[in-house]
């Protein structure tokens, strides 16, 4: 059930994202360094511009996606997230919020917005 719970939120914020119709391969840049080349540039300047920038690098992280573009970050910097997260004992800032409704464990990313 929570699997079926955690696709639904994760389809609310996809189906409002920026990247929604785009080809995917520019999502896909050779190159995975903390600081992309050309080739990346035009899938993180339509991150930026995102509305559900913040639930998509949230889910990215959460997952462990470790290709592409995601919320305006790399494979690489997602890595040094989750690692600083680790180090820290704590739970990247993107799940830090709390939601008084929301007594349950943390199973996706809140929307944004």
């Amino acid at each position: 059930m929570a699997d079926h719970h955690t696709r639904a939120d994760t389809r609310h914020w996809l189906d409002r994202a920026a990247c929604a119709g785009e080809d995917p391969e520019i999502f896909f840049p050779l190159s995975d360094t903390l600081a992309p080349g050309a080739e990346a540039r035009a899938a993180l300047a339509l991150c930026r511009r995102c509305p559900v920038l913040s639930a998509c690098r949230g889910w990215a992280v959460e997952h462990g996606e470790d290709n592409g573009i995601w919320g305006a970050t790399t494979a690489a910097q997602r890595r040094a997230i989750r690692r600083a997260a680790a180090d820290e004992g704590t739970r990247p800032a993107y799940r830090r919020r709390h939601h008084p409704a929301d007594d349950g464990p943390d199973t996706a990313p809140q929307p944004v917005g």
